[in-house]
């Protein structure tokens, strides 16, 4: 092996947005940032007054605007997903600034779509092998476009890694079981439910649940078991949601024990 190749793979990496670091990586008080991108919008984060998280929240929607304008469906599934995502969110925290990032995290997931041609995008057929690399670009550009928006630095982080699966073979870093992060894995059944119970030009939807019994049958590869657990104890308030198509944050119950029950496995 060459000296170039060892370098590179011993390189740390910016635990938020994956790139490679030179030098020593910034820290804070709950671990390290990394790269100097993502440590000084932190800091930007840190400073702005109470009254900018109603302004992000009016900026989130309206990104979901610009992409509803290009894929007609797009805003309905993602509202759909973030509340959806909130249910399961609560059993691990009842802190409303994570939930808003959560909530952020989810509705602006496929935001790196606007990096995206439309040939490619908006193609009816098959993409081709080039096309689909151009495609699994969409998480790292949404990273790119949230990263530095001051109060989204952890919905950045569900938007680049949304596409990742608990067996390691999504993109764009092929992350396995915990390395995934906990709102990913939440989301990624919660994505996967909101897809197969709406109708495509391709197939029509699952009945609520047949899609569950299709979800149930990728634990442990698509899908973390545990997240599953948890999806199973909300099927009654999620199936309500998906029947009525509903994009509004549903009254929450509580698993036995708790938030704290499952905190350990954030």
């Amino acid at each position: 092996m060459s000296k170039s190749a060892l370098d590179v793979s011993a390189s740390p990496v910016c635990r938020h947005c994956g790139a490679p670091i030179s030098g020593a990586p910034y820290t804070r008080e709950h671990g390290e940032y990394g790269c100097e991108s993502c440590f000084l919008a932190a800091r930007r984060q840190c400073a702005l007054p109470p009254e900018a998280d109603e302004a992000q929240f009016a900026l989130a929607e309206a990104l979901v605007c610009a992409l509803d304008a290009r894929e007609h469906e797009t805003g309905l599934h993602s509202r759909r997903v973030a509340c959806h995502t909130l249910v399961l969110a609560k059993h691990f925290t009842a802190d409303s600034r994570q939930l808003r990032q959560v909530y952020w995290g989810a509705l602006l997931h496929d935001i790196g779509k606007v990096g995206i041609p439309d040939a490619i995008l908006l193609k009816q057929g098959s993409l081709t092998d080039h096309e689909w690399q151009i495609m699994r670009t969409h998480p790292e550009i949404g990273h790119r476009i949230l990263a530095n928006v001051p109060l989204m630095a952890e919905a950045a982080d569900l938007v680049l890694n949304h596409e990742e699966r608990f067996d390691g073979t999504g993109y764009p870093r092929g992350l396995a079981g915990e390395a995934v992060p906990l709102w990913a894995r939440l989301f990624a059944v919660i994505d996967t439910l909101d897809a197969v119970t709406s109708d495509r030009p391709y197939r029509s939807a699952l009945g609520f649940d047949a899609a569950c019994a299709e979800i149930a049958a990728h634990a442990g590869t698509q899908f973390d078991p545990f997240v599953l657990d948890v999806f199973r104890a909300e099927q009654a308030t999620l199936r309500t949601m998906v029947e009525l198509k509903c994009g509004t944050v549903e009254v929450h119950h509580p698993l036995p024990g708790g938030a704290a029950s499952a905190q350990h496995r954030t």
